[in-house]
């Protein structure tokens, strides 16, 4: 079983806190299934869930180097300049990344965030789609940051062909993984679900 959850701003990658905090329990009402790689609390986007070991493996190992896509909304405004030594490779404080893409874009179709960003009159603000074939922590917060544009909010949009399309925040589902290599994302949605304790 695999399945594709668009996980909401402030929810940890995980099942239970004893500080009572959201957590994937909330919305994915599902036995015996775990996360395949992490997001922070503070991040947003796709997670993938497995109930098989091989599977959580494939989709969160290092060697597998599935490109992951993440939108990025950044403080100020980079030119393309700016933005050529995420390009190239950078050296964070755990050694030099992989070069990644980067291009400014327009801002994404995505809800406004639960929590909204901190907005500076004099400094606008830029979104940025990158992908990357690796996963640090906090990898791509500490690239902006690198190069003099912090992240504000940040959404992962895809892990190789599967993406957040048909989906919102606070929702799943379960896909068939007989088409999963020939699609970019599920035709239907009818797996579709919410779920949030009360």
């Amino acid at each position: 079983m695999l399945i594709r959850f668009w996980k909401p701003y402030g929810v940890l990658t995980q099942f239970t806190d004893r500080d009572g905090r959201p957590t994937l329990a909330d919305y994915v009402p599902i036995p015996r299934v775990y996360s395949a790689g992490r997001l922070d609390q503070d991040s947003e986007g796709l997670l993938l869930l497995s109930d098989d070991g091989p599977t959580i493996a494939r989709y969160s190992h290092p060697r597998f180097e599935h490109p992951k896509t993440y939108w990025a909304q950044v403080d100020g405004a980079p030119t393309d300049a700016d933005l050529e030594p995420i390009r190239r490779g950078l050296t964070l404080a755990d050694g030099p990344t992989r070069p990644a893409t980067v291009r400014v874009i327009d801002p994404p179709n995505v809800p406004e965030r639960s929590v909204p960003i901190r907005a500076r009159r004099a400094i606008p603000t830029t979104w940025l789609e990158l992908t990357l074939t690796e996963g640090r922590n906090r990898q791509v917060r500490r690239m902006t940051a690198a190069v003099g544009f912090p992240t504000l909010r940040l959404v992962r949009w895809a892990i190789g062909e599967i993406t957040l399309a048909g989906l919102t925040p606070g929702t799943y589902e379960v896909l068939d993984a007989r088409n999963l290599s020939a699609r970019s994302a599920p035709k239907t949605n009818q797996n579709r679900k919410k779920c949030r304790k009360t």
